[in-house]
């Protein structure tokens, strides 16, 4: 009895973890909380990186026609294109890092697109603060119980499926908490391996044990059902496949294969609708490097991995957007020890074959003295919720009521000229 109270106990919490594949429910798993029920599905698809530490979306999408930005960043500003280590040119007046280079081509087919000078209206520089606003989508409330992606995702026709909502990481993240199940894998290859309850012996005694619970029985074979469904999608033969601040996210080194089994599961298993990576590493505050150097090192694996995963998903792609975002950006000025501290403003990146691509988004408030939000970072012009909003609405045909759902506070600032969709 004592053996069988433990396993209820740890079972109990919003996580029932089925070995490799954790699945996430509300408070009360026995709610019945579903999407829509009854409606037709919606094919439509999510996916989002989150990069944990607060990149540096100045020398990410530079502002080389801004003559502030040399003056600010003597030792760490990118170069003129085609200059060693330079800037890749994007519009004439805004270059990509040139660590950057695998998502040129996505940006020459204007399926590549920038949202500069964008951010919160909240003014936090607490890395904690701002990520948990970022994946609440509540700035300044941290009384949100759920996530702006969990919210979405109750907005959207179709059953409460396990496998809806895919997270890959260590941990349930806060993007995808509520009332809307998920399922969480282990990033690398260990996520979507055999383990121990694939063994049928320890599976009968799990299904024994939960059996008879009202309350957990549910949960427990839900959670199993996504296990086999993953486990199933992640061996399935594949005719495209191809020979602190970080809060625990890792590095991007591994990215790149994580983004390919990404893809993997999203094609063979259709009923994956959103996922959620995070990426850490990007709190540089020494030694940044302009061309070279660490924030080059972090860059790279990442533009490699998104061009692979648009690759990988293949046709997939007409129906996908892919958000990358980060909780605030970095000071004008570099520092004394050739980085960056933590700033306001920062660069949204958006992949995906329906947007209004090869294009910068957004007023650009400039780098003058006066122009910089405390006379030290780059300013908000666009609120990060503006964003997220033309894809909940654009891509996933949200209403004005549905939209209210997903990002509740009043004062949403929604620019005009901001047209992110074609």
């Amino acid at each position: 009895m004592q053996r069988r109270f433990f396993l209820q106990a740890a079972a109990s919490s919003s996580l029932l973890t089925l070995g490799n594949i954790r699945l996430a429910y509300a408070a009360d798993p026995a709610s019945g909380a579903t999407t829509q029920p009854g409606k037709p599905g919606n094919n439509k698809k999510l996916i989002v990186v989150m990069l944990r530490g607060a990149a540096d979306g100045l020398n990410i999408v530079a502002p080389l026609g801004d003559a502030n930005y040399n003056r600010l960043r003597p030792g760490i500003a990118l170069a003129k294109p085609g200059q060693e280590n330079g800037a890749l040119a994007l519009d004439g007046y805004f270059g990509l890092h040139p660590a950057l280079s695998d998502l040129m081509p996505l940006w020459q087919q204007k399926k590549l697109a920038f949202v500069h000078a964008c951010g919160s209206n909240d003014t936090t520089r607490s890395h904690f603060d701002a990520q948990d606003y970022l994946e609440s989508g509540t700035p300044g409330n941290k009384a949100t119980a759920d996530g702006w992606m969990n919210r979405l995702l109750t907005q959207l026709p179709g059953p409460n499926s396990p496998t809806r909502a895919l997270a890959i990481g260590p941990v349930l993240p806060r993007i995808l908490s509520g009332s809307a199940t998920s399922s969480t894998i282990a990033a690398g290859a260990a996520g979507t391996r055999a383990n121990l309850l694939d063994r049928p012996v320890v599976a009968q005694a799990f299904d024994q044990l939960y059996k008879n619970d009202a309350r957990l029985g549910k949960t427990y074979q839900d959670a199993k059902a996504a296990h086999k469904d993953l486990m199933a999608a992640a061996e399935k033969p594949d005719a495209m496949d191809m020979n602190a601040a970080d809060m625990g996210a890792p590095l991007p080194n591994g990215f790149p294969d994580d983004a390919t089994r990404l893809a993997r599961l999203m094609r063979n298993e259709p009923r994956i609708q959103m996922a959620f990576l995070a990426l850490g590493g990007w709190d540089t505050h020494a030694n940044q490097g302009a061309g070279q150097g660490q924030l080059a090192q972090r860059l790279q694996p990442l533009g490699h991995g998104l061009a692979r995963l648009t690759r990988e998903l293949g046709p997939l792609m007409k129906d996908t957007v892919i958000v990358v975002m980060s909780e605030f950006g970095r000071t004008a000025r570099q520092n004394g020890n050739g980085g960056t501290d933590h700033g306001h403003g920062n660069v949204m990146w958006l992949l995906g074959d329906t947007l209004t691509g090869g294009k910068i988004h957004g007023a650009w408030p400039g780098l003058e003295a006066g122009q910089l939000y405390e006379g030290r970072d780059l300013a908000v012009s666009t609120d990060f919720r503006s964003v997220l909003g033309q894809v909940a609405q654009k891509h996933f045909a949200l209403d004005e009521t549905q939209l209210e759902r997903v990002f509740p506070q009043k004062g949403l600032i929604k620019p005009a000229g901001l047209q992110l969709f074609a």
